[in-house]
């Protein structure tokens, strides 16, 4: 399930600089931030490759093959990604938000 979504926790002073355009959230408003105000997240879809391949095409203008390599990687990240923040599957969201720092005890329980 969600095999292609990731989610990036973010410093929520960054969340102007967030592309609304490239992640599942519309806007600021939509963003849910951590218990201490620090932390805040983004979710989007990736691909992953797995090994490289070449892809060749003819080119129209020129009429000859032109061979494309895609190298092994994951593509569709966010311009706001940045290796210096956790990225994260489904499953290790989960625990993440099931955090103390993301939870809020319900007063009455």
């Amino acid at each position: 399930m969600f095999e292609n979504r990731r989610w990036l926790v973010i410093p929520t002073n960054l969340t102007e600089s967030i592309n609304f355009n490239q992640v599942h959230q519309s806007s600021i408003g939509n963003l849910r931030v951590s218990n201490d105000g620090t932390l805040t997240f983004v979710k989007y879809e990736v691909n992953v490759v797995t090994s490289s391949f070449d892809t060749t095409y003819n080119n129209p203008q020129t009429d000859e093959d032109e061979t494309y390599t895609t190298e092994a990687g994951v593509y569709g990240r966010p311009d706001i990604y940045s290796s210096d923040y956790n990225e994260y599957n489904h499953s290790e969201i989960l625990n993440v938000l099931t955090g103390s720092n993301w939870v809020t005890e319900i007063e009455g329980e």
